[in-house]
């Protein structure tokens, strides 16, 4: 079985989840020997999966009748907070969106919302549901990791760490998290994670003057390559992760699986995509209360080690690669099935069966 994983990520924008879980799903085919994984020009496969939507997909998915997966990341939803004048730009979105998952034989739906939104567009294609994986052994913690991550932020041994991760934009809650960084002066903030489309992202200059007020509060990391992420996870004591919208984010199942707590926003997702119980706040407060007693009780701060753990049992690599080859052989077979019933031809060589 020969797998095209392709992304447009490799030689676009690096630094966000959709190049993590690119990235992640080649490391997580290569690990047995029953799969050749060939990626972007390297060549072609019996079946494509494509994490990104650009010219890149619907080009290298031509040859691929029949054997084409698009992992939908992003939903039109997922511009609101990202874009300036996002309200504008919505109706060609959806109509954008809808061209993409449609073009796709197959939809993987990283969450119930994921899919919710791709039917909500008269989308016709099949629709699976298959998570994101957590490559747990990538993300665990070593005390070699923390003393490397600490010194690469310029944070001592004893300082308690609360990490911010995702692009530096509204929708990611980043001016929420220097609220909660200046009501807790007694930890140290740090956000990692920059602006990958630059000038386009939504209230640049909004949260420039906002980051510039709370200067020397928090540390800002800028986009970071995915080989130190596990250091900067090592390096922190909890996450917080005040985003108004995801899918199915992979920042704070890295973090579980470093195995440190998580404080998410109580949205709606979570609720439909989480099958165990998280730590969760509605408002700036909440998060602050939330964020102090975890510094402050060591025994509440062990049961947010304890969810952590529990959280990411939803994600078992091991069972999303079984599904992912599962559905891939079933395209290939439906693909070498489809070229048979092609063949069929009557005495005089017109058709008499054929499949689109």
């Amino acid at each position: 079985m020969k797998v095209h994983v392709v992304s447009e990520t490799a030689f676009t924008t690096k630094g966000n989840g959709v190049h993590t879980a690119f990235i992640d799903l080649i490391e997580l085919l290569k690990e047995k020997n029953d799969v050749d994984v060939i990626v972007n020009d390297e060549g072609e496969g019996d079946v494509f999966h494509c994490h990104t939507y650009g010219p890149y997909y619907f080009w290298k998915g031509r040859k691929y009748k029949g054997r084409k997966i698009f992992t939908a990341h992003v939903i039109p939803d997922s511009i609101r907070g990202s874009l300036p004048m996002w309200k504008l730009l919505m109706p060609f979105v959806k109509w954008y969106f809808k061209k993409v998952y449609s073009y796709a034989d197959v939809c993987i739906a990283l969450s119930p919302m994921v899919e919710k939104a791709i039917r909500d567009l008269g989308v016709d294609t099949r629709i699976v549901k298959i998570f994101n994986p957590v490559l747990i052994k990538k993300w665990k913690c070593t005390e070699e990791k923390r003393k490397e991550g600490r010194k690469m932020l310029g944070l001592s041994d004893t300082d308690f760490i609360v990490l911010g991760v995702g692009q530096l934009e509204g929708r990611k809650g980043v001016e929420e998290f220097l609220n909660i960084a200046e009501a807790i002066p007694e930890a140290k903030f740090v956000w990692a994670g920059g602006r990958p489309f630059g000038i386009f992202t939504e209230g640049i200059a909004r949260i420039n003057a906002r980051v510039a007020r709370i200067a020397g509060q928090v540390t800002f990391t800028g986009m970071i390559d995915i080989d130190i992420m596990p250091y900067v996870y090592a390096a922190s004591d909890l996450l917080l992760f005040p985003s108004y919208q995801e899918n199915c984010p992979l920042a704070p199942l890295e973090a579980a699986a470093c195995g440190i707590p998580v404080i998410f926003r109580n949205i709606k997702e979570y609720t439909l995509l989480y099958e165990s119980s998280y730590l969760s706040a509605n408002t700036t407060l909440e998060f602050i209360e939330l964020t102090k007693r975890l510094i402050n009780d060591k025994s509440f701060y062990e049961e947010g080690q304890r969810i952590s753990e529990e959280l990411i049992m939803q994600f078992d690599k091991n069972k999303i690669r079984d599904k992912l080859i599962q559905l891939y052989q079933e395209l290939i077979d439906n693909g070498r099935n489809r070229i048979v019933l092609n063949e069929v031809f009557n005495t005089k060589g017109q058709k008499i069966a054929f499949v689109n």
